[in-house]
């Protein structure tokens, strides 16, 4: 299985084709950090290109940069947009009453803002302070300059989930923020329902990280919060073209017409090199042993969320690394054959000098 995940995510062999077909296949490449979002393309890339993100982000405006799986920044296939906004839409977390606690507003506020952002922004790109005083001038609520401008956007991903918000190009190095509405080719595209939005979204993630359960799923999709009748509601419209297989000892499911392929898939002998917050990592269970070893799990999930670059061999976590005068460095939790490691170094070395 891990094999197969790592053949479905071009990374063995390194076979995608440019940065949007491997941001479809992967469902996204997290991007809090951009050049952890750089090399994840670059590793997958059969002729990887410095500067091909950017021009897909601000010159072709083929892929999008905004808030989407776990409340994190990701970078998303524009025809694949509306999807994700569908699915995520519909969760509306920021109604509850304990996430409004947790953020120092009131139900008002939040809807207040969820209103003003689309009109602030429209026709406009503005930077996040630009912004700020934007929806306090729409409002006329001085109160939410505090909230607006503390953590990381938490007030603004709302609006993301809605499709109402997406990072525009920088702006003297500062971030900038417009509408899909103004900035996509096409607007905001075409309108799904949850429903298929949701079922979109899961057959692009099994088809990448199957096989899985709906606790897996969840887990990648919005940190295990989403409501059980529509994590059913959506694998239940898939049904009737999944296949169900055992994970761990446990019943999991992938798209049918793949089946033949992850079973027919060999053992993998190779060694890689994957960035911090790798799809090969965040899509799968922390607890999933065969790839992560319990032992090396504080290694790999960090405090405040952050995950390490790791060694992968044999399709399991071996290793950590960290680039150090742009070579990486490795520390091994397990052995590795040293000619394949000393190849991968080499070859991540070269990407990221062309980062």
């Amino acid at each position: 299985m891990l094999a197969w995940r790592l053949r479905r995510q071009f990374v063995e062999p390194a076979g995608g084709g440019d940065a949007v077909t491997i941001a479809r296949r992967l469902c996204g490449v997290q991007a809090q950090v951009a050049s952890s979002a750089a090399l994840a393309v670059a590793v997958r890339h059969a002729s990887p290109r410095p500067g091909e993100i950017e021009d897909a982000l601000w010159r072709d405006r083929t892929l999008v940069k905004t808030w989407t799986m776990r409340s994190t920044l990701h970078l998303l296939p524009v025809d694949e947009f509306p999807a994700y906004r569908a699915a995520l839409g519909a969760l509306r977390f920021w109604e509850k009453a304990s996430w409004q606690r947790g953020h120092g507003v009131s139900a008002a506020e939040i809807e207040a803002v969820v209103d003003a952002v689309p009109r602030a922004l429209s026709g406009r790109v503005l930077t996040r302070e630009e912004l700020v005083e934007a929806v306090i001038e729409v409002t006329g609520d001085a109160h939410l300059r505090e909230a607006l401008t503390s953590g990381w956007g938490a007030l603004l991903k709302p609006l993301s989930f809605l499709g109402e918000l997406c990072y525009g190009p920088p702006r003297d190095r500062r971030v900038t923020f417009t509408t899909p509405a103004d900035w996509l080719p096409g607007g905001r595209g075409e309108v799904l329902s949850p429903e298929e939005g949701g079922a979109r979204v899961l057959r692009a993630f099994l088809g990448a990280h199957g096989p899985a359960t709906p606790r897996m799923f969840d887990a990648w999709l919005l940190r295990g919060v989403t409501p059980k009748a529509v994590l059913r509601g959506w694998f239940g419209e898939l049904e009737d073209e999944l296949a169900q297989v055992e994970v761990d000892g446990m019943p999991a499911v992938l798209p049918a017409e793949l089946l033949d392929d992850l079973l027919a898939c060999p053992p993998s002998e190779d060694v890689h090199l994957l960035p911090g917050f790798d799809q090969f990592i965040l899509g799968a269970p922390r607890d999933l042993e065969p790839l992560l070893p319990a032992s090396a799990r504080p290694k790999v999930s960090r405090a405040a969320g952050w995950i390490s670059p790791v060694v992968v061999y044999r399709g399991r976590v071996a290793g950590v690394w960290e680039a150090k005068e742009g070579r990486p460095v490795v520390e091994l939790f397990e052995p590795v054959p040293e000619h394949l490691l000393a190849a991968e170094t080499d070859r991540v070395t070269t990407l990221l000098d062309g980062l």
